[in-house]
């Protein structure tokens, strides 16, 4: 791994020779701005007083004082915005359960690692974080007002990046996602945990979704025209399923675009159809009878999966990435994930396997009965001129049978 002189890495332990150890095989690894610290407290003031926080935190969860829990709610307070890696001694539901903690406050965690750690697997963990240059979004936690992304939705400010999906068994390009970006005058590109809460709460949420859709089937038709006909799924809120003329709108929007319905698979998160389903059962009731598919993201994030499955007609289940990503090494992950795929086999719905990040997901996915994925291994949401380059590159790949892909 190349020597980087920008990325910032603290490492916080209360033992020293651990603090010695990670500091000495980061140094191996390439990176040189490597600080310690053996308390939570000393790391807080080191932060506080630094000019810029660190990229990524190596945080030991078991330290006197303040232990591991601690220190991410402080993080939290001072809205950080790098990666965790989380190590420790304890069990790997522990480890597992901190690291929902910290998702929850959207501090991203990389992984957890085992003491005592080996350079191998912290060489994995961050090759998956240290994207190419220029790649790195912006901190997730800071959060807009409703007036700018009131002047986002309506000022023209909002583009829709698409990521790919493929069949697991042959590798065959199958289907995009439309996932929505706006084009910050001065942050740049602003992904949507960012902004979708804030469009939703205040009523700004149909009019987001009606762009995302009309744009999705426009760039549907381009690509049809030029020899790509793939699927095209998008993500719906719930809230926007509320307004009882967004079956005819999608209809009007897939047909004056030339895109079949059969083509057209509308995303619906598990966790956002818990509230009044009566107009949302009837508008996703009259898109199913249009012949669009429907599908259930997240699945198994929710509160009442089985109930939804029953009520709705989905015909797709996609397995949330916390029970595909480290599937491979983790019991927990493996049994949700299979519990999952085996409830979409039963009801003979189509599987897709979300957070596919590296090789080991890949395979992972590959030696089970699912039979589409996305995730980073496969291909980063892009915007709508990649999509061609990225497809001819992913064929090589597939070709050479990833060879040297860790």
């Amino acid at each position: 791994m190349a020597e980087n002189t920008e990325l910032r890495i603290l490492v916080l332990d209360d033992e020293l020779l651990m603090l010695k150890l990670h500091a000495q095989m980061l140094s191996h690894l390439g990176f040189s701005q490597v600080s310690t610290s053996q308390s939570g407290q000393d790391a807080l003031e080191k932060m506080d007083a630094g000019p810029l926080p660190p990229d990524l935190i190596l945080l030991d969860l078991s330290m006197p004082a303040m232990d591991g829990i601690e220190f991410i709610r402080r993080l939290v307070d001072r809205k950080f915005g790098g990666r965790l890696i989380l190590v420790t001694g304890e069990e790997e539901r522990v480890q597992r359960t901190v690291e929902k903690l910290a998702e929850a406050h959207q501090i991203r965690v990389l992984g957890h690692l085992s003491k005592p750690v080996e350079e191998d697997k912290l060489a994995t963990l961050l090759r998956r974080w240290r994207p190419p240059a220029g790649t790195f979004e912006i901190a997730w936690k800071k959060m807009y007002s409703p007036e700018a992304v009131r002047q986002g939705v309506e000022g023209g400010e909002l583009t829709v990046h698409y990521e790919p999906k493929v069949a697991i068994q042959t590798g065959e390009f199958v289907g995009v996602e439309a996932l929505v970006r706006w084009r910050h005058p001065k942050d740049g590109l602003v992904v949507p945990q960012q902004f979708v809460s804030v469009a939703e709460a205040n009523g700004l949420i149909y009019p987001l979704t009606r762009f995302v859709f009309s744009t999705a089937m426009s760039q549907s038709a381009v690509w049809r025209a030029g020899g790509l006909s793939v699927k095209m799924a998008v993500n719906v809120s719930v809230d926007a399923l509320s307004s009882l003329d967004f079956a005819g709108f999608a209809h009007e929007q897939a047909t004056r675009a030339g895109v079949p319905p059969k083509d057209v698979i509308v995303e619906v998160t598990e966790s956002r159809l818990m509230q009044d389903l009566r107009a949302p059962l009837e508008v996703l009731t009259r898109l199913h009878l249009m012949r669009f598919q429907l599908s259930i993201d997240d699945f198994g994030t929710g509160y009442s999966s089985l109930t939804q499955l029953q009520d709705i007609p989905f015909s797709e289940l996609k397995i949330d990435r916390s029970f595909v990503h480290r599937g491979s090494s983790d019991q927990t992950v493996r049994t949700m994930y299979q519990t999952c795929l085996g409830l979409a086999k039963q009801l003979k719905m189509t599987s897709v396997a979300e957070g596919v990040e590296d090789r080991n997901d890949w395979d992972f996915v590959l030696a089970s009965d699912c039979e589409t994925a996305q995730g980073y291994f496969i291909g980063r949401a892009m915007p709508p001129e990649a999509i061609f380059p990225w497809a001819a590159k992913w064929r090589e790949r597939v070709r050479r049978g990833f060879k040297n892909e860790g």
